[in-house]
């Protein structure tokens, strides 16, 4: 268990008071000297989004914190409060889900070990590989989409002309009647 000072204690509160889903906290100290809580919430729409990062600023100036910064208040998909020692992300689930915090500020995965033999002369045909921990599970990503086509009205057609159509059309004639 995770010992959380005054401010970040706040913030998760906050977070919770708003309704946000699946609020993780992360203790990143040995990985950066920057700030030492990474929190991660998902809100469920954009609406709910900004409200949760204005209820995290609320509630952390009225423990005694400082809000250093907020970022992606206009679109409300993603948005950053930067509350000097944690930084508090609060997503949408589709972006939550592509950029997977979870696996960048976690624990490491589980790494392999392969256990050799105690006689050095021996080969290690026999040895076994075992796994350290549980490895972690995966989200599978959602594929970028692709870019939207042109309506066929717009689009340059492949077409091959003739030399003859190439030439630029000839004047229009003028009808030779005169009038009186």
């Amino acid at each position: 268990m995770m010992r959380l000072d005054k401010v970040s204690r706040a913030a998760v509160d906050a977070l919770e008071d708003v309704k946000a889903r699946d609020v993780v906290v992360f203790d990143v100290r040995k990985m950066t000297a920057y700030f030492d809580k990474v929190i991660v919430a998902t809100g469920d729409s954009n609406r709910h989004c900004r409200a949760l990062a204005s209820r995290v600023q609320e509630q952390v100036k009225a423990a005694g914190g400082r809000i250093y910064g907020v970022e992606g208040e206009k679109t409300g998909e993603w948005l950053l409060v930067d509350i000097g020692a944690a930084v508090v992300h609060i997503m949408q689930p589709a972006i939550r889900l592509y950029y997977n915090l979870e696996e960048l500020w976690g624990p490491a995965p589980a790494a392999t070990r392969v256990a050799t033999s105690a006689k050095a002369g021996k080969s290690a045909k026999g040895a076994k590989a075992t796994r350290v921990g549980r490895p972690a599970k995966t989200a599978k990503l959602p594929r970028k989409p692709a870019a939207p086509r042109k309506p066929a009205a717009f689009r340059k057609r492949a077409t091959t002309r003739s030399p003859a159509s190439n030439r630029t059309p000839a004047a229009p004639r003028r009808s030779r009647a005169t009038s009186a």
